[in-house]
Formats: structure tokens, C-alpha cells, sequence
């Protein structure tokens, strides 16, 4: 049973018109949310785990258990592992506490890792939230879930927060998928506890999961006028000296091409609007980290575009086990005409088609992207769960749910008149 599945069985619409379902592919800042009844006799934790607290930035220690429960996951995410996550945390993890599952069978293991921050003023001043963590650098709130047990793993880490006397019984799990395994443990857990789910921002972005014949889809998704207009530009590109794509493996090979993107980003509207990743303090050391220890383990790759040894495009695709995610790209605007970054994901898109051991690739893009939508057929459905994880409280719930729905809308606002100004 999946999360959207069980919302199906939906408790009589809240007459504030609250439950509004979004429209495909875009996003929606009103949730879809439902209840769950409880399954009376039923101790999910049963007494076989034991659940931790501790700061993310002081995890090194146990790197070894958490890679292996990395390996393990009912769904990875590259982002929570611990070469790309204790790489970020000076940067965007001061404050991230982590919650630690841990199996009380000899050989201990790691087999549930939830990291979060408690939110105390999302709504003003009550009621706080815990809050899963998600950044800029990070676009994937998936928890790590040991796959032998999910359901009890997640079932666990409820128990826990519901006796903690320091943690908000209201949780948010943003940027998580709303189908699959990962869903269908975290719906399971709340049929068990008779809890409540709200969906926010539900979207669908692009993802690279062909489910035919891999050597035909780009016949497929771009049509045969467009691929001739690539073509064309191509020879364009190569009238100026010879056209290269390289690919960047190892931590030796993977610090020069960093360097290669980090200058074609700072050189285009990143730089200049100051969002590009050398520009923001700690960024770019944290990418130049993750990057070198990732790719010691095979879980990192840069693709460059280069005209005449010039780059003009870039690309980073992080991996683990057997899902990756197209994660950055950049490209020289004074090549536009040429569809640099067009040219660049067109030939990382037949490697990754190439690769029978890989089973999708996320795009990490926004919903709708006027770029990657086209090339890639496949969608993974996202949305930020906000859950209460016990029965009673129905009125509560529904308050918190009016408030981040109010909470969306101001935020949405506040961007728009942004943008208006720049």
C-alpha cells in the first residue's frame, strides 16, 4: 500500500476546501491529507530496536555501519550518506540532530537514519515541527531505511518521538516520494498508530527510468526534427576544433573537472545574481570534499563538453547502488546557440542508458523544466509530508495543516515579488 493509495481512503472533505488535489506536474501549496485507524494489540517496535539522538556533524564514528546501512536501504538517497552529508553539514548541518535505529540483535546494526532540525517558529510561535532535512545541495528528504524491516524500523523511530519529552510530535518529511517502498513503510507505520498525513507541494519531475528498449528512447523522446537541429549544431561546434566529452571518475581525475564547472556556473547567472556555489562561503570546499569522496567509492562522475580543450558544458551525476541523480550542470551562455547543455545531457543521457546495472536517475529538477522534461520520459512523484504520528488531535492536525498551508502561500508571495524586483 502506498501513500497515495491509502490517501484514497479519505476522511469527509474539511469543509475549508484544505484537500485539493494538484494538478500533474505542477506544484500545489494546499495538501492532500488523510487518517488512519489503528490497529489495536499491536507493538510495532516490539522491543527490537534501540533509538539514539546525536548531532550529524559528530557521526565519523560510526561511518563504517552507516555506509553499510546505505548499501542496505529500501531506498538510497546519495545526499544522506556519509561522504556527501558530514561534507555538508558545516555548511548547511550546524544545527541537524540525527535519529539513529539501531537493531538489539548481536551483530549490532544501523537500520533506520532520520536526520532533522526542530523547527520552533515555522508558524509564528507554536506549534513546533520536526523537521526532515533538505538544502539546496540536497533536493531528496528519503530517510535511510534498513529494507529487511522497514515498516518496524519506521515504526520504531515513531515510538521514540512520541515518548520523547524534547521532540515535537509533529513531523515533516519534505521532498519525499509519495510511491514506492519508502512510502509504503511510512503509511504502514501510520495505519498502526492511527496517525494523520498531509501532503504539501506534491510535483513530478523528471527521472530516467526507461522501462523498454534502452537503445531506442532518445528516438523516442526527442523527435527527429530536433535531433537534426543538434546535429547541425554540432558540426557548428566542431568547425572550431575538435569536440570532446570526457568523463571524470576518480578523485585525481574529478578535482580539475570541479574546477572546470565551478568557473562555466560563476560565469553564467549564477555569478551573476551570486548564487553560483564559489561565490557562497563554505560551498564550494563542501563540493570539492563530497565530490573526492564519493568518487573513491565509485559514486561520483563529471561530464565536460569541450570545443578546441575549452569547456562549455558540464554536468555531475552523483550514484548509489543502483540509482543515480543528474545533480548539477553548467554551461558557457556564450555558446547558447549551440544547445551546449542540451548536447551535454543528450550524451550523459546514452551513458546512463548504457549502464544495464543502473536502474533510474533522478534529474533533481524543478517540475516542469523546460529542458529535461523533453529528453527524459519517466516521472518520480515527490511531495513534504506532514505527518502526526498518534491518534486523537484530529483538530489540532487540521490547524497545523491550515498553518503551513498559510506558511506556503507567504513564502510563494514573498518570492514572487522577489523575482519582480531583481
Amino acid at each position: 500500500m502506498s501513500i497515495a493509495s491509502s490517501l484514497r481512503r479519505v476522511t469527509p472533505r474539511p469543509r475549508d476546501g484544505l484537500e485539493r488535489r494538484s494538478r500533474e506536474g505542477q506544484n500545489s501549496i494546499a495538501p492532500r491529507f488523510a487518517s488512519f485507524n489503528r490497529q489495536d494489540g499491536q507493538d510495532c517496535a516490539n522491543g527490537r530496536f534501540h533509538v539514539e539522538k546525536r548531532a550529524l556533524a559528530d557521526l565519523a564514528d560510526i561511518a563504517p555501519a552507516w555506509r553499510d546501512l546505505a548499501r542496505r536501504a529500501l531506498e538510497p538517497n546519495v545526499f544522506y550518506e556519509p561522504e556527501f552529508a558530514l561534507a555538508t553539514a558545516p555548511v548547511f548541518g550546524p544545527k541537524v540532530e540525527v535519529l539513529l535505529v539501531w537493531s538489539r540483535q548481536e551483530p549490532r546494526r544501523l537500520v533506520g537514519f532520520f536526520p532533522f532540525q526542530i523547527s520552533h517558529r515555522r508558524y509564528g510561535l507554536f506549534p513546533s515541527v520536526l523537521v526532515g532535512w533538505t538544502h539546496p545541495y540536497a533536493p531528496l528528504g528519503t530517510a535511510l531505511v534498513d529494507g529487511d524491516a522497514p515498516e518496524a524500523v519506521v515504526a520504531a523511530l515513531f515510538d521514540y518521538v512520541a515518548a520523547s519529552s524534547d521532540l515535537p510530535r509533529l513531523m515533516l518529511f519534505p521532498l519525499a516520494p509519495t510511491q514506492g517502498r519508502w512510502a509504503n513503510a511510512l503509511a504502514a507505520a501510520l495505519v498502526r498508530r492511527g496517525g494523520r498525513v498531509a501532503l504539501f507541494d506534491q510535483h513530478r519531475r523528471a527521472l530516467l527510468a526507461p522501462p523498454g528498449d534502452r537503445k531506442t528512447y532518445l528516438d523516442r523522446s526527442v523527435s527527429r526534427g530536433k535531433r537534426k537541429e543538434l546535429r547541425r549544431q554540432l558540426r557548428r561546434l566542431s568547425e572550431r576544433g575538435a569536440l570532446v566529452v570526457s568523463q571524470a571518475l576518480t578523485p585525481e581525475a574529478i578535482g580539475p573537472a570541479l574546477e572546470a564547472f565551478l568557473a562555466l556556473e560563476a560565469k553564467g547567472w549564477k555569478g551573476r545574481t551570486g548564487s553560483a556555489a564559489i561565490m557562497q562561503a563554505g560551498v564550494g570546499a563542501f563540493m570539492r570534499q563530497a565530490m573526492h569522496d564519493l568518487s573513491a567509492r565509485g559514486g561520483a562522475r563529471l561530464v565536460l563538453l569541450s570545443v578546441a580543450d575549452r569547456p562549455i558544458a558540464a554536468g555531475i551525476v552523483l550514484r548509489s547502488g543502483e540509482r543515480a541523480w543528474f545533480w548539477k550542470i553548467a554551461y558557457d551562455e556564450t555558446e547558447a546557440r549551440a544547445s551546449p547543455g542540451v548536447q551535454l545531457t543528450i550524451e550523459l543521457t546514452r551513458s546512463l542508458l548504457a549502464d544495464a546495472t543502473l536502474e533510474q536517475t533522478d534529474s533533481c529538477a524543478t517540475a516542469g523544466h523546460p529542458m529535461i522534461d523533453r529528453l527524459w520520459l519517466e516521472r518520480l512523484e515527490l511531495a513534504d509530508h506532514l505527518l502526526q504520528i498518534g491518534p486523537g488531535g484530529k483538530a489540532r492536525f487540521t490547524f497545523a495543516c491550515h498553518l503551513e498551508t498559510l506558511r506556503r502561500g507567504a513564502v510563494t508571495m514573498a518570492k514572487r515579488l522577489r523575482d519582480r524586483l531583481r
